[in-house]
């Protein structure tokens, strides 16, 4: 009471109020006053004199209040309403909160005695003088529960308050309807709603719950994440992040050229540029096809080492600022869906990416199938997440290709799709690069990537290059665009003058640029050794991998010969791991005997006709399929003409002289061939099996096999045949191992 009475808070004082509210005429006595914060109210306790009655008082202090109604500042609608106490008042600390409803229990004044139930008409006639009432619902005549109750609803909570405090205890006399012995009322406040009745039937109805909870956090994922991951996607593609395009960095680089001279990069510009002139009309090229409209695709095709991507990217793309790279070897040789999640989204900027929840969710997914019995759509396959992220790329490629686009512009009058098939100028380029990288394990990657890059074209949102090595990439291009004819350029080896000069370009290319006298020498002309050059060249080829490699080897001193012979032993190594030996392990298509059939042919000859290779024996089985793979693994090159292949070629122009190399080791090559021939015998020996099966049934038919001599004599024929080469080749495999057991 001490906290309520200051000069603040007096004019909302129970005290005040209540002394405010009692006529000064009445002769009342107040003996305590009980504060009901949480009911908005306060009990009086009064004594006054026998000549009156506490009904009497009840309706003169009414009529005062009538004449002179109080009306808190805080409250100024509702005025101070006061009733007498009927009852016994409960008063507890409990946490129980007034409600509208009011739960009416009739209980018997004694212990073992009974009780009487009101009717509606009786309760109505006891509650109504303290606000209006809404409804009276009994408890149903079959109910077992007791005490026996009825249920009040009042208009307002402060109606229910004054009721509730009122009328709690009170003795209901027979007159009332209380029966003989009387009934007492308790009176609680009951909740409308029962507590936690959202959490039961969220929990109690799991088949609408669990998708609309799917939903709801889809949607929260689109509306939130995907235009920050649309931001990140945009910012990798414009290179917003990145130092080198900041003018900062960029005057800061331009102003430090003199003291910093950068010189491993010159070189490499320097020597690259010699390529570039042989192949300037690819670059011309495919600068004048991104000028065109044309919904297609470009595609550069070559053997790896061959310079696709720096021709692309390097040059023909070098003044474009809006080009997106897509390597899609990382992204193939991701283990399991979140990897190669992962994968996607850092090839083009999209994050954040939470790929470890596609297996948190296909977990959830189950649990949630055996409880329920149907699917609940939080886990996604791979399919559909992939989906998601190049969906997100194409917007982000749309806005950036849409941005200098002006109200005032001639054409701001056109919609946005024949906007940029007017302006093929405006669209970004994606290149995708190591396209059908390891095709042959999964080709759901690359349909993806076919698919989107075909939305990309014919919706003029973006060019499209693809970079590969396979030769049969128009079957996976052309399931995306059937109707299209792709742009298309071959790259392949350089040419030995332009090898020659791409090497002597890049030794001489960090020269000091210190005393410029006529006198001084380059590094190409001081080596007395480049005579050698055009002989080396002409073993190692012009693939710009092993060029560059040779380049190096004679920076460090060594000389033309020494470098290529090395790097010849070294294709021969690696020829010998992956293609030669322990094969088996390795889960490959072909086997080592037909690896080195090609190579001891390759080696004697300069190419292989190829219906040749297929009608030997080591190629019966499945020929086709094997040469296939060993073309998509780089051992060889098929050469076709007019969509037909007629030749088996190297797969790199240095494989040549490592095939020889290989072919010149007695040891290996014993090995090798003792292993065909024993291939060989065996195939043979089951040859032989099935042709005497088929003659011991032919000589089992009754009637002596008349009729069938034509066929017999074409398997005996067989036999002989078959035998004869058996007996050829276990005598050759006789002379091969006493090599191998001479020689190391």
């Amino acid at each position: 009471m001490k906290r309520l009475n200051n000069q603040y808070v007096g004019p909302i004082d129970p005290i005040n109020i209540i002394k405010r509210a009692v006529p000064p005429e009445i002769p009342l006595a107040i003996n305590e006053i009980l504060p009901r914060p949480r009911d908005g109210g306060a009990f009086v306790k009064f004594s006054h004199p026998a000549g009156i009655t506490a009904a009497e008082i009840e309706g003169t202090v009414k009529a005062y209040l009538k004449s002179k109604p109080i009306k808190p500042w805080f409250n100024p609608l509702h005025p101070v309403r006061t009733f007498l106490v009927r009852g016994r008042p409960w008063l507890e600390d409990l946490y129980r909160f007034p409600s509208q409803r009011l739960r009416v229990e009739f209980v018997p004044t004694a212990p073992g005695g009974s009780a009487a139930e009101l009717s509606q008409e009786q309760l109505y006639a006891s509650f109504r003088q303290y606000g209006k009432l809404a409804d009276i619902v009994v408890q149903p005549t079959d109910s077992k529960v007791m005490p026996r109750f009825a249920l009040l609803d009042f208009a307002r909570m402060r109606h229910a308050i004054m009721a509730k405090n009122c009328m709690h205890g009170y003795h209901v006399p027979e007159s009332e309807g209380g029966g003989p012995v009387g009934t007492e009322l308790r009176v609680a406040f009951e909740r409308k709603a029962k507590p936690h009745w959202i959490w039961d039937w969220l929990v109690n109805h799991p088949r609408f719950v669990v998708p609309a909870v799917a939903a709801i956090l889809a949607t929260v994922t689109v509306a939130i994440f995907d235009p920050i991951r649309t931001f990140f996607i945009k910012a990798h593609v414009e290179h917003s992040f990145h130092l080198e395009q900041s003018r900062i960095y960029r005057w800061f680089r331009a102003q430090a050229t003199d003291i910093f001279a950068f010189r491993s990069r010159q070189a490499e510009d320097a020597s690259m540029k010699a390529l570039w002139e042989d192949r300037k009309d690819n670059i011309e090229q495919i600068q004048t096809w991104l000028m065109e409209t044309a919904d297609t695709f470009i595609v550069v095709q070559g053997p790896r080492g061959s310079g696709k991507k720096e021709l692309v990217v390097d040059q023909a793309l070098n003044n474009r600022r809006h080009t997106l790279v897509i390597d899609c070897k990382p992204i193939q040789e991701a283990k399991g869906d979140s990897a190669t999640i992962g994968a996607a989204a850092a090839a083009v900027g999209y994050k954040p990416v939470f790929s470890w929840m596609n297996s948190v969710s296909s977990l959830i997914d189950l649990a949630a199938q055996g409880t329920i019995g149907t699917k609940t759509g939080f886990s996604e396959t791979l399919d559909t997440q992939l989906a998601k992220i190049w969906q997100n790329t194409a917007t982000a490629l749309k806005q950036i290709a849409l941005e200098g686009r002006k109200k005032d512009d001639k054409d701001a009058s056109l919609d946005d799709d024949t906007y940029l098939e007017a302006h093929p100028e405006r669209r970004p380029v994606v290149v995708v690069d190591n396209f059908l990288h390891r095709s042959q394990e999964s080709a759901l990657v690359y349909d993806k990537i076919s698919e989107w890059a075909a939305a990309l074209t014919t919706s003029n949102i973006a060019h499209v290059i693809f970079l590969t090595h396979d030769v049969s990439f128009s079957k996976s291009l052309s399931k995306a665009l059937p109707d299209r004819v792709f742009r298309q350029i071959s790259l392949g080896d350089f040419t030995p003058e332009v090898a020659k000069r791409f090497v002597i370009t890049h030794l001489d290319a960090e020269v000091e640029d210190v005393g410029d006298g006529e006198g001084k020498l380059t590094p190409s002309q001081r080596r007395s050794d480049l005579g050698e050059l055009d002989e080396t060249i002409e073993a190692l080829g012009g693939r710009l991998t092993d060029l560059e490699f040779l380049a190096r080897r004679m920076k460090t001193g060594e000389t033309p010969k020494k470098a290529v012979r090395e790097i010849i032993e070294q294709s021969a190594s690696e020829i010998l791991k992956m293609y030669l030996l322990d094969i088996g392990r390795g889960g490959h298509a072909w086997t080592s005997e037909q690896a080195w059939l090609l190579v001891k042919e390759l080696a004697a000859h300069e190419s292989l006709r190829y219906n040749e290779i297929l009608l030997s024996d080591t190629f019966k089985t499945d020929g086709e399929a094997v040469l296939q793979a060993l073309e998509q693994a780089e051992l060889i090159t098929i050469h076709s003409n007019n969509g037909r292949p007629f030749a088996i070629r190297p797969g790199k122009p240095v494989y040549t002289a490592a095939f020889r190399l290989l072919t010149e080791d007695h040891v290996l090559r014993s090995r090798l061939d003792l292993s065909t021939f024993s291939s060989l015998i065996k195939l043979e020996t089951q040859g032989i099996e099935k042709y005497e099966s088929e003659l011991g049934l032919l000589g089992s038919l009754p009637g002596s096999g008349q009729g069938v001599e034509a066929r017999v004599r074409w398997l005996l024929g067989k036999l002989r045949t078959a035998h004869e080469k058996i007996e050829g080749y276990e005598k050759e495999s006789t002379a091969l191992k006493k090599v191998l057991k001479v020689e190391y």
